[in-house]
């Protein structure tokens, strides 16, 4: 099978903030006090030089990217060889400089998460972080490309949506205008970590996933928030991307399979190595294929693990992880 495209690669697998709904708390390499979970420079360059179609690259997993002192290296190494490259970040750990780093390394885009638009409900999220501190760092982000006259980083506000932040929807897209920024995405909870298999340390997981899902709220009262949201961004030019409300089940995916196309469409790899299905397992000791960076991309992408999953995952029951998956279910 061709190798993808499009690649993720974690480069860091811990970070500095404990979001409740992130399980890198109970994750024993992203733990306090744990090993230090950085991928290495010259393994992220032998990894990139083994997809030698790969046009696009997804810099980000379960930890923070910018914690890695050779972020932006990864970055410009990547974009030499006229791949695009995005990333995922907290903006916690922001400065001036590596704001003007940011558009200097040819970075094509760059998410910030911020799932409340007030100190109180973002703090009480994104436990470690100060609103204040976040919405300073991306004021510099803003800054650094204006001053630079820079069109990239493509900048975008990313919220995952619960019970918890529900109300906040609509001010989160005045607080994406009045900042500058033009795009708000918005998701669910991406897994309920449901399956049998799951090791017992992420059990919490489900006690906290299970009070603060959608899914358990009242379809009126996110409607009302969500339709609010909407109109407001309508008002303010504001691109919106919202959930879908009820799932839909097996939603045709952009590749035309009736089931999610991940394992087929990209390849997801953590800061060690080890091959994962996508970025909702979010952690390899739910499940991995294999190390990439010990045996080789293509022999992992095309061994027989690798393989099996797929071919449960096109047709008939789907792989236990898979089932209660925000994409897989189309609620994401």
């Amino acid at each position: 099978m061709d190798l993808p495209h499009f690649v993720q690669i974690e480069p860091v697998g811990q970070c500095n903030l404990r979001c409740r709904m992130c399980p890198i708390q109970f994750r024993p390499d992203g733990a306090p006090g744990g090993p230090p979970a950085f991928m290495n420079y010259n393994v992220f360059c032998r990894l990139i030089d083994q997809f030698p179609q790969m046009t696009e690259l997804h810099l980000q997993g379960l930890g923070e990217p910018l914690l890695h002192l050779h972020f932006f290296d990864m970055v410009r190494y990547a974009v030499e060889r006229g791949i695009r490259v995005s990333t995922n970040t907290n903006l916690t750990v922001l400065t001036e400089q590596r704001a003007e780093e940011c558009v200097r390394s040819g970075l094509h885009a760059m998410h910030v998460s911020i799932d409340g638009a007030s100190a109180e409900v973002y703090e009480a999220i994104r436990v470690r972080s100060r609103f204040s501190k976040v919405l300073r760092n991306l004021r510099r982000l803003m800054q650094a490309r204006k001053n630079l006259h820079g069109m990239s980083p493509e900048v975008r506000l990313v919220a995952v949506v619960m019970r918890s932040n529900l109300a906040e929807m609509p001010a989160l897209v005045q607080l994406a205008h009045d900042e500058g920024v033009d795009t708000l995405s918005v998701q669910q909870l991406c897994h309920d970590f449901g399956e049998s298999s799951l090791p017992e340390r992420y059990r919490p997981m489900r006690t906290f996933i299970d009070g603060e899902t959608l899914q358990h709220e009242d379809p009126e009262r996110v409607g009302h928030y969500f339709n609010r949201a909407r109109a407001l961004a309508d008002a303010l030019g504001v691109t919106l991307r919202l959930p879908a409300i009820e799932p839909r089940r097996h939603a045709a995916a952009v590749s035309g399979r009736k089931r999610c196309d991940w394992p087929w469409r990209g390849s997801y790899i953590s800061y060690d190595g080890q091959a994962m299905p996508c970025c909702m397992v979010a952690t390899p000791d739910r499940i991995n294929f294999g190390n990439m960076a010990d045996d080789g991309v293509a022999p992992v992408w095309n061994n027989h693990a690798y393989s099996m999953f797929r071919e449960r995952l096109a047709d008939g029951p789907p792989p236990e992880v898979c089932r209660s998956c925000a994409v897989y279910t189309g609620k994401f």
